[in-house]
């Protein structure tokens, strides 16, 4: 990061500016894989910038440059100033309104292994071994093992004397297999990179990767023999690597505020949320608790400030099923006289930010997995998912899932494949009627969430317990 920036930074600011920001970016991703003995092309990518942000009586407007000159940082300042100039006349408020911070601090995720630990040469060694002890049987017609590493970078400086300097290091392994008899195909996967977490290669210790790769080929196989799922009202148990993408499209995207408002309504859509919830609506039973965290250890989206630099701090977002805050930053919580979070985030350096989900987890409650079994008469846990469908206000949906246990009486029974549920997220959540404790919670992620206009694809965090939901309908696929 250039050391004089800062300065360069104070020397293009004119006066006057009610404020103005600096946010420069730099990331480097690297992608390692092995598909069916075969290593693939290495892919690596390096992109670095900086995004101006300008507040000028009463507007907003933003410019990104990858010229840190001072006379590219001025060019970048007059361009934003003359959009906040354009902005102020059809401005929903006044953004001299908004009182913005001037914060001062650093962040840093800690890291054990970093990932210049292994050489080139020893991943793609790991990579072939990983993936070729999935070729167990053969009905295994593909199969393949990936490693991915983000570094990110990012400084925050303000014209009146902020400075936050964050540095992130992201892991995110993947494993697959895909196991075909006739006509008969199943997939079996290592979460669908759901598995990813900040830190160096200790996350592959942390979430056991090397020790995968035959279950999930087992898995695979067993997945071929079974019966389909059965269809009809039952209950069922979510475990955390699919209850995280239905926590991520039916809590945390129908809380985004700035899609609450209307914003994203051309593009993904809208929420059955309202304003008018807030405080009061019955989200979920009383079991329900879900925080917006951006403290938990190793998790995607952990951070200290957001994108306005908004000092970021763990808070409900549903509490005892009510729910209490939306997920909105500075802009957006001034826009709708409400309190939100710091998630005001942005996908790259030529990104303005914009509400995004960060860690939005499910507190851990009180039962064993075995207790949340042994109160089902008849159902499925359902684990991985593999397909979804929303609607565009976030509240019909239908999931698919990878792998399924059918339960009956309290005992898992056997396994079942094509495994599906659907409801509607402002009755599903209420029928949660088991919390897994501790020892069921996982921390994961997922890399790519888009929304906006232009398209912003970005990490999200999501660290939860097994679940158990009552009277859900379930059906099968096509054997």
């Amino acid at each position: 990061m250039p050391s004089t920036l800062e300065q360069r930074f104070q020397e293009a600011l004119p006066k006057g500016l009610s404020f103005c920001s600096l946010r420069y970016s730099s990331e480097c991703t690297n992608i390692v894989s092995v598909q069916k003995g075969v290593l693939q092309p290495i892919k690596e990518h390096d992109d670095h910038g900086l995004m101006i942000t300008v507040h000028h009586n009463g507007g907003l407007g933003y410019a990104a440059t990858i010229d840190d000159s001072v006379s590219g940082i001025r060019a970048a300042i007059e361009k934003a100033t003359t959009w906040a100039e354009h902005s102020a006349k059809h401005a929903l408020f006044s953004t001299d309104t908004i009182a913005l911070s001037h914060p001062t601090g650093t962040f840093e995720t800690p890291v054990q292994r970093s990932w210049d630990t292994l050489s080139l040469e020893q991943k793609i060694t790991m990579l072939h071994d990983v993936d070729g002890r999935l070729g167990i049987d053969d009905r295994i017609v593909d199969h393949s093992a990936s490693l991915m590493h983000v570094a990110h970078q990012s400084l925050y400086l303000t014209s009146g004397g902020g400075r936050v300097e964050q540095r992130f290091s992201f892991m995110a392994p993947d494993i697959n297999a895909v196991a075909n008899q006739g006509s008969q195909t199943q997939v079996r996967s290592f979460g669908s990179r759901g598995m990813s977490q900040q830190g160096g290669l200790e996350v592959l210790d942390r979430v056991r990767f090397l020790e995968a790769p035959e279950q999930i080929a087992q898995e695979a196989i067993l997945l071929l023999e079974a019966p389909n799922c059965p269809t009809g009202t039952m209950s069922v148990i979510l475990m955390p690597d699919q209850l995280m993408l239905q926590l991520h499209e039916s809590i945390g995207h129908p809380l985004e505020l700035d899609r609450i408002l209307g914003d994203e309504r051309n593009y993904a859509g809208t929420s059955f949320v309202t304003l008018d919830m807030f405080g009061s609506y019955q989200y979920g039973s009383s079991l329900l608790n879900v925080t917006f965290d951006p403290d938990q250890d190793r998790e995607f989206a952990t951070y200290a400030y957001d994108d306005h630099g908004t000092k970021a701090t763990k808070e409900f977002l549903i509490r005892n099923g009510i729910l209490e805050r939306p997920l909105g930053g500075t802009i957006s919580q001034k826009r709708a006289k409400i309190a939100g979070v710091a998630n005001s985030r942005s996908s790259s350096w030529n990104r303005p930010p914009i509400d995004r989900m960060a860690n939005i987890n499910i507190e851990p409650g009180e039962s064993t997995l075995n207790e949340l079994i042994s109160g089902v008469e008849r159902g499925i846990l359902m684990r991985t998912n593999k397909s979804w469908s929303i609607d565009d206000s976030r509240n019909k949906f239908q999931f698919g899932c990878e792998f399924g246990e059918y339960i009956e009486n309290g005992e898992i029974k056997h396994v079942v494949k094509n495994s599906n549920y659907k409801g509607i997220s402002a009755s599903f959540w209420r029928s949660l009627s088991g919390v897994g404790n501790g020892d069921t919670f996982e921390v994961l992620g997922t890399p790519h969430c888009g929304k906006g206009e232009p398209n912003q694809v970005i990490r999200v965090g999501h660290a939860t317990p097994a679940c158990r939901f009552d009277n859900i309908e379930t059906f099968g696929g096509a054997s």
